[in-house]
């Protein structure tokens, strides 16, 4: 880890912004990992911006899903046959939001996060551009939050629990609690490239609501 990282430069132009962002992407060598019994999934970082503040999307599940439902989610789900993780990732962002992206405005991947259950998440961070219309998928999305980038790096919290030795994050973001997978994905962005650490998450644990 670095011990005197340098925050991104978030001011200027869209594209002076983007390139920053690219460039922190560039320098982290993302872990992809392929556990035996697991699915592959994408989660979808789409970094743009409100009336000229940065900042990232996240969804809050509908209470009906029959997979975690309520829960506080990036845009993604899992790959569907003959997609990679860019292709599912991209693909969900528009069934999803209504955000339409291509493989050019891929930023960067973060670490893959195992989850509870039996995913593999990819993480693809992607610039979806300043002040975009989005249409939510009323079966897949109840809320859908713009949360800036310095709430984005707000400071975690980690708790104990007795069924693991892992420490459970929670980010205290959107006036809830928002846990594992989901937390560890977006604090690692933060870390990496909002604050310019080489920060792992593989040691996070979900809490057991999201084991199922």
């Amino acid at each position: 880890m670095d011990s005197s990282p340098t925050p991104v430069d978030l001011t200027g132009d869209d594209a002076s912004v983007r390139a920053r962002i690219a460039e922190r992407l560039a320098g982290f060598p993302f872990t992809r990992v392929d556990p035996p019994d697991t699915r592959r999934a994408a989660v979808v970082i789409a970094v743009t911006s409100v009336d000229g503040v940065h900042g990232i999307w996240l969804t809050k599940r509908p209470d009906r899903m029959r997979e975690h439902p309520g829960q506080y989610a990036l845009p993604g789900g899992r790959l569907d046959p003959g997609e990679d993780d860019i292709d599912a990732g991209l693909r969900e962002l528009h069934e999803e939001i209504g955000v339409i992206a291509g493989r050019d405005d891929v930023l960067g991947r973060l670490d893959d996060y195992p989850t509870r259950s039996g995913y593999v998440m990819a993480p693809i961070v992607v610039w979806a551009g300043p002040d975009r219309v989005t249409a939510l998928n009323a079966a897949e999305v109840a809320t859908l939050f713009f949360i800036p980038m310095d709430e984005v790096a707000v400071e975690p919290r980690f708790i104990a629990i007795p069924e693991s030795p892992r420490p459970v994050i929670q980010l205290p973001i959107v006036g809830a609690l928002v846990h594992a997978p989901t937390a560890a994905v977006i604090y690692q962005f933060a870390e990496v490239v909002l604050a310019g650490r080489e920060t792992r998450v593989d040691d996070l644990e979900q809490p057991v609501f999201a084991w199922r």
